[in-house]
């Protein structure tokens, strides 16, 4: 039970992930993306105050199942993590931590870009195209 939760962890965050990098791209998906970024957002800068800056309760979660299955020295961040174990190699941390720094701060900016101040282009709704 507990390295089926393990894995449903490493799931989860490989979607939440990929889906704060690439969800704002689709015009369906958009809102429920800054939805996506704003909890982790508070996660990372509110709940930070208390925990951390960077805190992820499914990081957390994630590493209490890990150490009941008898793994331990986990790094602070499963993107760390799961660099590490991809690669076989051990990645800097703070290499880590500036590049998952400036991809999120990216696409914060892109998602409330799309979100807010683009104008609808012909290419974003069948309701311009030309008649």
């Amino acid at each position: 039970m507990l390295r089926a939760l393990d894995i449903f962890f490493t799931f989860l965050h490989l979607f939440i992930i990929g889906f704060n990098l690439i969800g704002w791209a689709f015009k369906s998906t958009r809102k429920i993306h800054l939805l996506v970024i704003s909890a982790t957002i508070i996660c990372w800068f509110i709940l930070g105050i208390w925990y951390g800056i960077g805190y992820c309760p499914i990081t957390d979660w994630q590493w209490q199942v890990k150490e009941k299955l008898g793994i331990y020295n986990l790094p602070n961040s499963f993107i760390k993590y799961f660099a590490d174990t991809i690669s076989g190699q051990n990645i800097d941390a703070g290499l880590i931590d500036i590049l998952t720094a400036v991809s999120f701060a990216l696409v914060v900016l892109i998602t409330c870009y799309v979100n807010f101040l683009k104008k609808s282009s012909r290419l974003d709704g069948a309701n311009s195209l030309p008649k």
